[in-house]
């Protein structure tokens, strides 16, 4: 089986393949201009005729499960991701698949992390052939120096739902790690021991799998109350000593930034945002979770409090920082998507306002509708933009593969997409004349806050003439991109070959870019 095949120039004119690990795809066409027909994929019906009468499907181990399971050649694999560097169920379920001699497996997890790095000698072996799904880290790095036998492919959280939906990638066994289950296999993250939240990621593949095992370390009579995975959906459970390292689900940049510059820019993104007239009572917002969109939750916060406002939601990957806010009154609701912090999970096991989602109702693409159009405006990093206002979150300027898509793309439908980033990192300028590997066509993106200046997308009229007579440091894309190779000269491209070793798929499942071989 070929990686890839017939390349041709897509509407943000890269060029992609159109057969994909043997698969057909489809070229990126436009925002909105792939519109797909037919039905929603279904998997296999089951009958309760073929389970245990007294609800109780637990057995012995992950072995057993697996194999009950059907465990082959070829199979498609699903995990997701809620443990984050804390997982540890994914290396298993592979020492197991390696042991069992099984070869050519798909791993289709909602994002990989450090601690995969685990599976790099089943990658060579070809236990694994190919990942679809973010790589964050040596995964990323093992991928973009072209060592991964099949093409990988990065998606949205929304994109990795649709494809689900779309029969796109047809899962045949999903395991999904929980802090809690009882034996018929309902399920949720925010009790036990290694609570971590929600279990939204796992959703799709609950409901679409062919064959489910849910694992867990807290074992509970039924039902287990909440379920955020419906136990009717569920094939097997496994008890285990572990199932997940909680004190890692912690992303290493949810603390405020201390960067002087960093905080330079969340203060010109908050006064950004009042200026325009974002900010006020009733609005709502979605920063993620790095330090500089810590900082400008907690302007907002200021500004609430100060005017006595109060925001709808948030949309969040949620923190302490939130969590702080919805105490305080100063928040109605916390539409979580994904937990970053032990705070976040106990908030979510007792504020009746801090409320589980899953990429379906806040992000699917291919829904009646998202969110993502509701919310007043998000904050939200990049690896690199362009002169064009394309931006970039997968590939350093070097072209390697160390970051995922996550709910990034998705996001970008909001009323208003501000990227607050630095002008350069590591004296290497940020702003290009063209990004390494386009994510996000520019039209999507209206807002480029620096340390030196404020950019906006010249279709965004409406915000340019309130901003007219700003204080703020407004200039053109192109002066901001002038100044930083002032300082820091103009980059060297990244030295790439020709070699495709990932694509990069659109929130509308079409492909709008590739990843070449790094030499």
């Amino acid at each position: 089986m070929k990686k890839y095949d017939k390349l041709v120039k897509n509407a943000v004119g890269r060029m992609v393949p159109t057969i994909v690990n043997g698969e057909k795809h489809i070229p990126f066409k436009g925002v909105g201009k792939h519109i797909p027909t037919g039905r929603k994929y279904a998997p296999r019906i089951a009958s309760c005729a073929n389970y245990p009468s007294d609800g109780n499907k637990t057995v012995s181990s992950l072995k057993e499960a697996l194999v009950k399971a059907g465990l082959k050649d070829g199979m498609t694999i699903s995990t997701h991701h809620h443990f984050r560097n804390g997982d540890v169920i994914a290396n298993q379920i592979f020492d197991i698949a390696h042991e069992l001699g099984v070869k050519n497996l798909r791993w289709y997890p909602s994002a990989s992390f450090p601690c995969h790095e685990h599976l790099i000698p089943y990658l060579e072996d070809g236990t694994i052939n190919r990942i679809e799904g973010s790589m964050n880290g040596p995964l990323g790095r093992f991928a973009s120096q072209g060592k991964m036998k099949g093409l990988g492919v990065l998606r949205s959280h929304g994109g990795r739902y649709q494809a689900v939906q779309d029969g796109e990638v047809q899962i045949d066994i999903t395991i999904i790690a929980a802090p809690s289950a009882d034996p018929f296999g309902n399920a949720n993250g925010v009790d036990g021991p290694a609570a971590c939240g929600l279990l939204g990621f796992a959703l799709a593949d609950s409901q679409y799998a062919d064959k489910v095992i849910v694992v867990t370390d807290n074992l509970v009579s039924f039902p287990c109350i909440p379920w955020q995975i419906h136990g009717n959906y569920v094939d097997y459970v496994v008890e285990v000593d572990k199932v997940g390292i909680p004190e890692k689900i912690i992303s290493g940049t949810t603390q405020i930034t201390k960067s002087p510059d960093r905080l330079l820019i969340a203060e010109m993104t908050a006064k950004f945002c009042d200026q325009a007239g974002i900010v006020k009572d009733g609005f709502s917002y979605q920063a993620g979770a790095g330090g500089t969109a810590l900082s400008i939750g907690i302007f907002f916060s200021e500004l609430l409090k100060e005017r006595g406002w109060k925001a709808r939601f948030i949309r969040a990957g949620s923190n302490k920082y939130p969590v702080q806010m919805l105490e305080d009154g100063l928040v109605e609701y916390i539409l979580d998507g994904q937990t970053f912090d032990l705070e976040g999970v106990r908030s979510m096991r007792e504020n009746p306002g801090h409320v589980n989602t899953s990429p379906f109702t806040s992000y699917n693409y291919h829904g009646k509708g998202n969110f993502a159009g509701m919310v007043d405006v998000v904050i939200l990093g990049a690896t690199e933009v362009d002169v064009n206002f394309n931006a970039n979150v997968v590939t350093h300027s070097d072209g390697y593969l160390l970051h995922g898509i996550g709910g990034w793309q998705n996001c970008l439908f909001s009323k208003c997409t501000i990227l607050p980033i630095p002008l350069f990192r590591d004296r290497v300028p940020v702003v290009k004349d063209e990004v390494t590997t386009i994510c996000a066509p520019g039209e999507l993106v209206d807002v480029i806050v620096t340390e030196r200046g404020i950019a906006i997308n010249p279709k965004r009229k409406d915000l340019i003439e309130k901003l007219k007579d700003s204080d703020l440091p407004i200039k053109t894309i192109e002066e901001l991109k002038e100044e930083a190779e002032k300082i820091c000269g103009v980059p060297e491209k990244p030295n790439l070959s020709d070699e495709i070793v990932a694509v990069i798929k659109w929130v509308d499942g079409t492909i709008i870019d590739s990843v070449r071989k790094v030499l």
